[in-house]
């Protein structure tokens, strides 16, 4: 008789242990597009309550990277894991178009110049690029897994958009926020236009610092009284330099004025050949770095009293003044600052105070515009530093140069340095504003996490300029503004102007600007008044995305002006977070968004940033090809992402492991369902074994764990939490114990059903469970589940384990912590034979236990058949501790225990390969013991526990 095929119930399925990802999952996305899986979800749960995620637009620009996949896997995981939880939860996929990103590279990649072109030649070459990258930016985010309302997506090149856009900006100018300001912005050359403070990033730069000096015009009018002897004094050293410290040589040909604090202390003191000048603190710091050790000090004067004398420039030539200046400090330097009004915000205001204004030098390439200086006419501001220090030298102005490395504000495009430079632009007030105050109070009603976003959004609000909204780019939404050619102001009629052009833009887009007639919109005067060529900050359009009604699907009308969630890199606190919270502050006085996720960037087994010029980039297209989509996802899920989110191949490999252990958990669900009809062999709770109960209680408890961790968003410990589960709970308990009762029963014993029945309740659950981050094989799984009632999994919510299914039991929790403490620890020392080779396998094994009386109780509770089937031996003898030999080593657990594990001298049974002492044959099959003989011929063993 050939007992394995006929005798015991063998597992079997389809579900294959070889996950084959990369086949199965394009042939699944093939179904999720002809069965419109993400329109059934739709109407399935739309009069449910509701979740909105707010999905921070990315550029239209280039292929995506590993950062988008992060951001858009976990957007993902959280709608579809909401979802669960019966929330009307819709995904409308965001995307900016507008802006410097996608003319520089059209200008790179198409290798043309904007200047060949008329305007709407070039904004059509714009629109068809954005399309384009659009098209396979959305293939990429599908093939992540991404269930979203891609035919619905939110372009803020979109007719309707822009007109929203711009109707946000007519209710700033309403609320009179916007104003037109002539001062120091970022400026960088390749951009030729102004950058936000969220486009600036910070690098270290080799710099030349400069300590060098001005001749003091009129000294006597403060020294005279201060020195005894001063006419003497005077003609004999004839000058007293003044001693100036900049790491901007640049800056130096364009310095207006000096600037000193009026309440520090400045020295007067005499080397070996001058008289110099310089703050009393710092002068120690600085004679250290020139080796100087003999001066003498000749007197000490506050900074006020300085005020308006006048320097000579030495490469000008022009007396420039000392001004008095609360931005001066004593942290470096010599005390005294270079002021150049176009080049620096502290030089702006505090020139501003003595009416002296930029004179606009440095053109937008970088250049200087000098007519008088041949020598700097022209020249590079980045490539004059040779010519500048020549010039002093020649003069002897130059007290000390030294090389230091420092952070410098850079391009977050080009990763070029750029500088302050006064321009015409447009401005929303905010800096020492009512708005900013309401901002910062209501930061608190945000829940941020992590909790550290709360402070970091605080500084920055507070920090934070003035918004400068206005580009010098061609394309993007026009600033639709009118301003007279010789006041300057606006038109009296912009909010009429905007309101009407509105109209058109609807029609036929905003890039009707560049060419509309002003007589259209302004009808008399025209003649008086210019259009403003720039266009609006693309962190204006896609902070003002939160009024443009993404949702078409609202619930109740919801007008989806403040989102329950948004989740960005950690570095949109000072950009679409910072825009989003200004704009809906200014215009509606309430927060954009509830609850605010920050994630952190991408990042090699070094903890390096990913960069081309590191050659450590890993695309998630070469990923998915190699370990499949749900590997990806996996990874994005099990890592921690409120920090830096490390990956490599050694984390990957670990992550597909982890993966497998899933996996091969689902397949023994499986494999061991395949004869169980629900509807017919589902056990009643109350007639189902013990351990059976046991398992039930630890899935429900587990169930609850897991879906608080993804309420949190804490994906990470949903992870643990489901391979803990698999491991530990099931493969190496639950499993272990069960097999005997699976494969060795008859058919439709009430204990092989009641295990049945137990492994399908958690199928259901482990499949909920997985699908928010495994989502192709959650999908795949749910096709193999016998009797599932819903089309999809991803329109089902959480598998409601009723109460009614844990009826208490002989068992408490704290029986089962101590059967399976026991349990373990015999694990261990069975192994520690295998590894000596004494043992095969754990059915070899006899288990003597000697231990306390409370053990004891416990374990003679338990049926003395069922015993070693819990334990997975084929023996156990109990004996009470004081007999035990003095010599045996005491349990790691328990006080009174001790374990000894001998080889069974029994017989093995060859069909369930238990060892069984005192065989007793049968007329039958004389190799098979005698309750496989009653599974097989009689009416089956009975169990109770195990």
């Amino acid at each position: 008789m050939n007992f394995n095929n006929h005798n015991i119930n063998l597992p079997k399925t389809k579900f294959s242990m070889k996950a084959n990802l990369i086949i199965k999952e394009q042939e699944i996305l093939k179904k999720w597009t002809n069965e419109n899986i993400y329109q059934i979800f739709e109407h399935s749960k739309k009069n449910t309550k509701h979740f909105f995620l707010h999905d921070g637009p990315p550029y239209a620009n280039g292929n995506i990277h590993l950062g988008h996949a992060v951001n858009k896997i976990l957007k993902d995981i959280i709608v579809k894991s909401k979802r669960l939880s019966n929330f009307y939860a819709p995904y409308i996929p965001c995307w900016d178009c507008h802006g410097l990103p996608i003319e520089h590279q059209i200008e790179k990649k198409l290798k043309i110049q904007i200047k060949n072109f008329t305007i709407l030649e070039f904004h059509k070459i714009c629109r068809k690029y954005v399309f384009e990258q659009i098209k396979q930016q959305k293939k990429d985010f599908v093939r992540l897994g991404i269930l979203a309302d891609w035919k619905n997506a939110n372009l803020t090149m979109n007719y309707e958009n822009e007109a929203n856009t711009l109707l946000i900006l007519k209710k700033i100018i309403e609320k009179k926020k916007l104003y037109r300001g002539f001062k120091p912005i970022y400026w960088c050359f390749d951009c030729q236009s102004s950058l936000a403070e969220a486009e600036i990033e910070y690098f270290s730069k080799k710099c030349q610092s400069i300590f060098f000096t001005m001749d003091l015009i009129n000294s006597e009018k403060i020294f005279k009284k201060k020195i005894k002897n001063f006419s003497n004094f005077f003609i004999k050293k004839k000058k007293i330099s003044l001693i100036i410290y900049t790491t901007t040589l640049w800056t130096i040909p364009i310095c207006q004025a000096i600037a000193l604090h009026p309440k520090i202390e400045y020295i007067l003191f005499e080397t070996s050949s001058s008289l110099f000048i310089c703050a009393k603190k710092l002068l120690p710091i600085l004679l250290k770095k020139k080796k100087i050790i003999h001066f003498i000090k000749i007197s000490i004067l506050f900074g006020k009293e300085f005020d308006l004398l006048k320097v000579l420039h030495p490469i000008t030539k022009q007396k420039i003044p000392i001004i008095l200046s609360q931005y001066v400090t004593e942290d470096l330097g010599t005390g005294a600052v270079q002021m150049a009004p176009d080049h620096g915000i502290e030089d702006f205001f505090s020139c501003k105070h003595y009416n002296i204004h930029p004179k606009n030098i440095i053109d937008s390439l970088g250049k200087y515009n000098f007519k008088k200086y041949d020598l700097l006419n022209q020249t590079h501001i980045f490539k004059s530093s040779k010519i500048i220090l020549k010039i002093l030298q020649q003069k002897n102005c130059i007290f000390l140069l030294k090389n230091i490395f420092h952070s410098y504000p850079h391009c977050w495009r080009h990763k070029t340095p750029v500088i302050f430079r006064a321009t015409p632009q447009w401005f929303i007030k905010i800096d020492q504003t009512l708005l900013q105050k309401k901002i910062l109070k209501k930061i608190d009603f945000i829940n941020w996490i992590p909790k550290w976003g709360n402070q970091k959004m605080k500084i920055l609000v507070k920090n934070r300029p003035d918004w400068c909204i206005s580009r010098q780019r061609k394309w993007g939404v026009p600033l639709p503004l009118f301003i007279h050619k010789k006041t300057k102001k606006l038109h009296p009629d912009t909010i009429l102007i905007i309101k009407n052009f509105c109209k058109i833009v609807k029609k036929k887009g905003s890039q009707i600007w560049w060419n509309l007639d002003p007589q259209i919109l302004l009808n008399k005067n025209f003649d008086e008044y210019e259009k403003v060529s720039d266009i609006i900050d693309v962190w204006f359009e896609s902070g003002s995305n939160h009024q443009l009604k993404i949702y078409e699907y609202n619930v109740l009308n919801k007008k989806n002006y403040i989102a329950d969630l948004c989740i960005e890199g950690s570095d949109q606190h000072r950009g679409w977070y910072m825009s989003s919270l200004i704009i809906s502050m200014c215009t509606r006085k309430s927060i954009p968004y509830k609850t605010v996720i920050t994630h952190g960037f991408v990042v090699d087994q070094k903890k390096q940033k990913m960069s081309k010029s590191l050659e450590n980039i890993i695309s998630p297209q070469k990923i998915i090809q190699i370990w499949g989509a749900d590997i990806l996802r996996l990874w994005v899920a099990y890592t921690d992402y409120s920090n830096e989110i490390s990956i490599s191949d050694k984390i990957l490999k670990q992550t597909s492991e982890y993966y497998r252990r899933i996996r091969n958990t689902v397949r023994f669900l499986l494999a061991n369902l395949y004869d169980f009809v629900p509807s017919l062999h589902s056990i009643p709770i109350k007639k189902i074994l013990i351990l059976d109960h046991w398992i039930l209680n630890i899935t429900k408890k587990f169930q609850k764990k897991i879906i608080k961790n993804y309420s949190k968003f804490d994906f990470h410990t949903v992870v643990k939490n489901i391979l803990n589960f698999c491991s530990i709970q099931l493969s190496s308990r639950y499993f272990e114990i069960v097999k005997d009762r699976l494969y060795m029963f008859k058919k439709n014993s009430l204990e092989r059903r009641s295990s049945q029945t137990v492994l399908y309740y958690i199928l259901h659950c482990f499949v909920r469970w997985i699908s928010p981050i495994l989502s192709f094989t959650a999908d795949e799984i749910w096709n193999y589940i016998p009797e599932k009632l819903e089309h999809s999994i991803f329109v089902t919510t959480w598998y409601n384990l009723k109460k009614k299914y844990f009826s208490k039991t002989i068992f408490d929790s704290k029986i089962w912590k101590i059967l399976f403490l026991l349990r373990d620890e015999i694990y261990k020392k069975i192994e520690q034979k295998r590894e000596k080779k004494i043992i095969r396998s754990n059915l070899e094994v006899k288990i003597i236990l000697y231990v306390s009386d409370s053990i004891l109780e416990i374990l003679k509770r338990i049926h003395s058949k069922e015993l070693p089937l819990f334990f997975s031996v084929s023996q156990i003898v109990l004996k009470k501790y004081h007999i035990a030999p003095k010599n045996l080593k005491n349990s790691n657990h328990f006080k009174k225990c001790k374990i000894l594990i001998k080889k069974s001298i029994g017989r093995k049974c060859i069909r369930c390969w238990h060892y069984i002492e005192n065989f007793k044959k049968n007329f039958i099959n004389t190799n098979i013991c005698s309750r496989c003989f009653l599974n097989i011929y009689g009416t089956g063993e009975k169990r109770t526990f195990f």
